[in-house]
């Protein structure tokens, strides 16, 4: 038989440990802020209105949170066109699939986290099975928060990566922010995007000037003898300034930027990782388990492409409140704690 506790109504809980600090901070609010790169404000809200303004379809729906998505950027241009559906997801999801039905293309924004662990059904059964053109654009992805496994949604790829007909996106900078709204309103069926919000860094020209953002397409921002780097999201800013200091030791690492989660571009990767003789490396802010490193590790072994390969990323576990800088230092997605583990691997 198996034995089971007994309630004990004198037992006394200890607090869960916060584990980093002791008060909320600044710090702990989703900034990427890097010194040296200049910062667009809002790019996704901005680029948003630039196309309703050629589109009477678009229509932007929020569960509260419009401030928080850069979706007020859309409300003050459009306000006919804005729908505030409350702290009510599965609604919001419900709505968008029905105006999506009428011909709409409706753009729902809300935090990663609720959209990934409360929406989920709503969004496969009536949004991914019925292929509509519902765009599901969410902030606060991974570990861009210090208010803990609430608000940090570090599973949200691996949630999303088995639903079919979803194509996943997830930008670097606010280039890719930009560019990417375009592209997925382009796309006919439903996307669900990761969001960088409020003041986006602009990155990836700095170091590749001809970047241009294309949907299901891998990019090349730099090349490397010695290791290649596959990255997405604001990891890819990492892997860049991360690269540029190991080139002051000799070190050449090439960066791979990979936004499109699913599909895949498996051609570009296999490619890429197929030249012989250096070390392969998957960077996300994403857990280990079921992102973008066990995508590409899953391509090159089913096609025979077996380089060494290392992976950052998240832990398989809930990750503690606390300032950002320190939680990315303390979960090994620093730039500082990127070239620690890529030096230790070579």
């Amino acid at each position: 038989m198996t034995a089971h506790a007994k309630y004990d109504p004198h037992r006394k809980w200890e607090p869960r440990s916060p584990g980093i600090g002791g008060g909320k901070t600044s710090a702990m609010i989703a900034s990427l802020a890097a010194e040296g790169y200049d910062a667009v404000s809002a790019p996704f809200g901005h680029a948003l209105v630039a196309e309703a303004k050629k589109n009477e379809r678009i229509v932007g729906f929020t569960a509260d949170l419009a401030k928080y998505t850069d979706l007020h950027v859309f409300a003050e241009a459009f306000p006919d066109r804005f729908y505030q559906m409350g702290m009510a997801e599965q609604v919001m999801i419900s709505a968008a699939a029905g105006m999506a039905r009428e011909g709409f293309i409706p753009f729902a924004t809300t935090y990663a986290v609720f959209a990934s662990r409360r929406a989920y059904d709503f969004i496969a059964m009536a949004i991914a099975e019925e292929y509509l053109p519902v765009k599901i654009v969410c902030a606060l992805p991974g570990l861009t928060t210090g208010y803990g496994p609430s608000h940090q949604a570090t599973e949200d790829l691996a949630i999303f990566r088995g639903l079919p007909n979803l194509t996943i996106v997830d930008p670097c900078d606010a280039i890719d922010v930009a560019e990417a709204v375009p592209a997925i309103i382009a796309h006919d069926g439903p996307v669900y995007m990761r969001l960088l919000r409020g003041k986006v860094p602009s990155v990836i020209r700095k170091h590749c000037p001809d970047y241009k953002f294309e949907l299901g397409k891998a990019k090349l921002l730099r090349d490397g003898k010695d290791a290649l780097v596959i990255s997405s999201g604001f990891m890819t800013m990492r892997a860049l300034d991360a690269a540029v200091e190991l080139e002051k030791d000799g070190v050449s690492v090439g960066v791979l930027h990979c936004p499109t989660i699913k599909p895949l571009d498996t051609e570009t990767i296999l490619a890429e990782a197929g030249k012989g003789g250096r070390l392969v490396i998957t960077a996300e802010n994403h857990t280990r388990v079921g992102g973008l490193g066990e995508a590409v590790a899953s391509t090159l072994l089913t096609h025979g492409v077996t380089p060494t390969f290392r992976m950052i990323g998240l832990p398989d576990q809930f990750l503690d409140a606390g300032a950002l800088p320190t939680l990315h230092d303390r979960y090994g997605i620093s730039t500082t704690a990127m070239i620690s583990q890529i030096r230790g691997w070579l």
